[in-house]
């Protein structure tokens, strides 16, 4: 039988404290943003299409107009589904937003691509089973999201593999230069495509955090459809302004290290991609932009030969992946119980 949680249990908190907490959940999308622009612009900057601060802007502003494009499916998944509603008050929310936000820092300052989607639900996760133990967990929710972490970057890697095959064998007759000016032009539809998959997966998650604490403390009701419009719109500006001052740490192990890409591979790895989030996001899916983009990267160098994926450091991103759930989650456990002291 799992136990409920009341609000009797936790000190009511303070409108100050609620505004500090908004803040904080922003300050996450923010470095969501910043982490994961080299999701979107790697393959667009390291091919020469674009100058990074070209890239940046183009990309900040489909995140935004992400807005107009989608419903708030992931939000609701997210906001209603991964943890059960009785036990969030504003001391696990803190504990979320503490590991996910450590993960990523971490992460950024090493270069490596991880999931900032996946350092939040870690986080959600710690907060709360270091509350209530593990039967706060919503078991359904989870295995969604959780199946998705291997489903994502092999979905990503067979769009990806398969896209270049079609485009090799359609264009087997030109010539490379003519098939490099055509691609450099369709890297800006596919980079456009996949920065409005991300902008429209990755800012709800801050959009289902704040609503949680909104309900938790009685300024959102539960039954309510969706969160208020001021989230959303939050939401949407803060992962744009993140993106707009770019990760480029990990733009650098993105783009060259993991294959060498030119405008035709940078196609179509975008274009796996995005299409792999814009299902997610629509069937309310919350994924990984990094886990996708990550394997149709591969996807694309391995459908040329094997020996163009550095397979060492594909391999180091898989570990970072493994670690991210449990390693935010340990993190918000910790900032969980320095949270009822200080808070």
């Amino acid at each position: 039988m799992k136990r409920k949680f009341t609000s009797m249990e936790t000190l009511s908190p303070t409108l100050t404290v609620i505004i500090l907490l908004v803040i904080l959940a922003l300050l996450f999308d923010f470095m969501n943003g910043f982490h994961d622009a080299a999701n979107a612009i790697a393959t667009v900057v390291s091919t020469g299409v674009l100058k990074p601060g070209q890239a940046v802007a183009m990309a900040a502003l489909f995140n935004v107009l992400a807005f107009f494009v989608f419903s708030l499916s992931v939000a609701k998944t997210i906001g209603k589904g991964t943890i059960e509603p009785s036990v969030i008050d504003h001391y696990v929310i803190f504990g979320a937003l503490v590991g996910a936000l450590f993960w990523n820092l971490v992460t950024w300052y090493f270069g490596i691509p991880s999931s900032s989607s996946h350092a939040l639900i870690g986080g959600l996760i710690g907060a709360a089973v270091a509350k209530g133990g593990t039967d706060t967990l919503i078991a359904g929710g989870l295995y969604k999201i959780i199946s998705f972490i291997v489903l994502s970057p092999l979905i990503g890697f067979l769009l990806g593999s398969l896209m270049m095959l079609i485009v090799s064998w359609l264009f087997v007759k030109s010539t490379p230069s003519k098939v490099d000016k055509w691609f450099r032009r369709l890297q800006l539809v596919s980079a456009s495509v996949f920065s409005l998959g991300h902008g429209g997966n990755d800012a709800q998650k801050t959009m289902a955090i704040i609503w949680m604490l909104l309900i938790a403390t009685g300024y959102s009701k539960a039954s309510d459809a969706a969160p208020p419009m001021w989230v959303v719109y939050s939401c949407y500006a803060a992962i744009g302004f993140g993106t707009l001052f770019g990760g480029w740490r990990i733009v650098k192990t993105m783009g060259q290290k993991i294959t060498k890409l030119k405008p035709v591979g940078g196609f179509c790895a975008e274009t796996g991609g995005a299409a792999t989030l814009i299902f997610a996001t629509i069937f309310g899916i919350p994924v990984s932009t990094t886990h996708t983009i990550t394997g149709a990267i591969v996807g694309v160098g391995s459908s040329q030969k094997m020996s163009a994926v550095r397979w060492g450091v594909a391999g180091n991103i898989v570990w970072a992946w493994v670690l991210t759930i449990p390693a935010s989650a340990f993190v918000a456990a910790i900032a969980w119980w320095v949270g009822t002291k200080v808070l």
